[in-house]
């Protein structure tokens, strides 16, 4: 816990040193007669022994927030080595019990481990820490080496966590389809993966979000079909219909103003901008025969089509949303 404290303070702007003491000290008070006999104490008592034993403040605070939070809406760790030290136990909680095989069955969780994951969840989100949690998950793993037995722990504490933060999205009005759009695509950070959340419950608002829709599931519907090897880019010299062209230049047009708003999380404006996509992408549909005989003008419409879906692809996967298919 201790070397992974100081990770995680690195990256919250903490100190590095004081959270890795924090994480030494975190379970001393356990070794007490005052925690033995009263439970609740833990943490209370390490927070008393700290000061009495002349630690920083901030440890002493840390290793009261250390069992934070310790039940559903209770409060969070405040001080960014309380932070640390609890985000650090949890976590390795997880990875530690997954790893050993005995995640959660049923209403079963003897380990509290569902507590632990929610606790870990709020402690990154309502604090907007910007940590890759499935790059942290594979290095507790990696720093347990052989004392675990099961495979692939990472993934499955991930999303053992996934499942989790579904509830709490759930709570806030975000639908299952919408929440399962933004983690198709694995934003690396909760925060990322949040701002992307808002972006497409309000971009599933917008009239031209239902075509879009559609059209996304009919262009991975026949992009699966396809054996045809595809090009980064469609050749506008093969285009034969004027739907084609007229599809391309808007992609063209509206692309680039999209692309460096999603870059900079502003994903809700660039959504706003490739709506504009509707009336051409309809057309094309409606006007173009994309699996045609000769082989180059459909492998460049497929090109095409694939090069659509990446862009709607930079924030979600919106085939997920659960619209009415437009059938005109």
């Amino acid at each position: 816990v201790a070397d992974l404290a100081k990770r995680i303070a690195a990256d919250c702007d903490g100190d590095r040193e004081l959270a890795y003491r924090a994480g030494l000290l975190s379970r001393c008070d356990l070794m007490t007669n005052m925690v033995y006999e009263f439970p609740e104490m833990q943490g209370i008592m390490g927070r008393y022994q700290a000061q009495r034993d002349g630690e920083p403040e901030e440890l002493a605070q840390a290793l009261d927030e250390f069992y934070m939070p310790r039940f559903s809406g209770d409060q969070l760790p405040q001080t960014k080595t309380g932070i640390a030290v609890s985000l650090a136990e949890k976590l390795d909680t997880l990875v530690g019990i997954f790893g050993i095989g005995q995640k959660p069955t049923g209403d079963k969780d003897p380990f509290a481990l569902r507590r632990a994951a929610l606790g870990a969840l709020r402690i990154i989100r309502e604090h907007s820490l910007t940590l890759d949690l499935p790059a942290l998950l594979e290095s507790i793993v990696e720093s347990l080496g052989d004392k675990l037995t099961e495979e692939k722990v990472a993934d499955s504490v991930y999303r053992f966590m996934l499942e989790r933060l579904k509830g709490i999205y759930s709570e806030l009005g975000i639908s299952v389809d919408l929440f399962q759009s933004v983690a198709d695509v694995a934003p690396k950070t909760l925060a990322d993966f949040d701002q992307r959340v808002w972006a497409i419950e309000a971009f599933s608002k917008l009239p031209e979000a239902e075509s879009l829709s559609a059209a996304n599931k009919r262009i991975r519907n026949i992009l699966k079909k396809s054996s045809d090897p595809l090009a980064e880019k469609a050749d506008p010299a093969l285009y034969e219909d004027q739907a084609e062209h007229q599809l391309a230049q808007k992609m063209d047009e509206l692309a680039p103003l999209a692309q460096p708003l999603f870059e900079q999380g502003e994903y809700a404006k660039g959504l706003q901008i490739l709506a504009g996509l509707r009336e051409p992408v309809d057309s094309f549909f409606d006007q173009v025969m994309v699996m045609t005989d000769d082989q180059k003008i459909r492998t460049n419409r497929l090109s095409l089509l694939s090069q659509l879906e990446r862009l709607f692809l930079s924030v979600a996967d919106i085939t997920r949303l659960q619209v009415q298919e437009n059938q005109s």
